[in-house]
């Protein structure tokens, strides 16, 4: 009896506050958590996918191409024969890629029937 009394008393005021919590806890996830940890990886890819000869774009605005590479740095050749050595961090965009043109199929000369 006394445990029924206390889950009347206190129970839906707890399950009242406890439910939007989870609900605040939830969205947060999967709009702040979850992105960041996605980006975190496409990230470690980018780097890991770099090899010597790609043009790349530091977080600094700085255009180069990839001469040496280390576990943590690349050493960079920008306009003019200058070396300069970043971490692996620092490397914003592949540029080899993003300049390749891509392809629209649905739009080829294709011979029409």
């Amino acid at each position: 009896m006394i445990s029924t009394v206390i889950l009347q008393a206190g129970g839906s005021n707890m399950l009242g506050t406890l439910v939007p919590m989870v609900l605040i806890m939830v969205v947060f996830y999967f709009f702040m958590i979850r992105p960041q940890v996605k980006k975190a990886k496409d990230h470690k890819k980018l780097v890991e996918d770099l090899k010597k000869g790609d043009k790349i774009v530091t977080t600094a605005g700085i255009h180069g191409r990839i001469v040496d590479m280390n576990d943590t740095t690349f050493l960079i050749e920008v306009e003019g024969g200058t070396k300069i050595r970043f971490d692996k961090t620092a490397i914003s965009l592949d540029a080899t890629k993003a300049a390749a043109p891509k392809v629209d199929l649905a739009k080829t000369d294709a011979p029409k029937a």
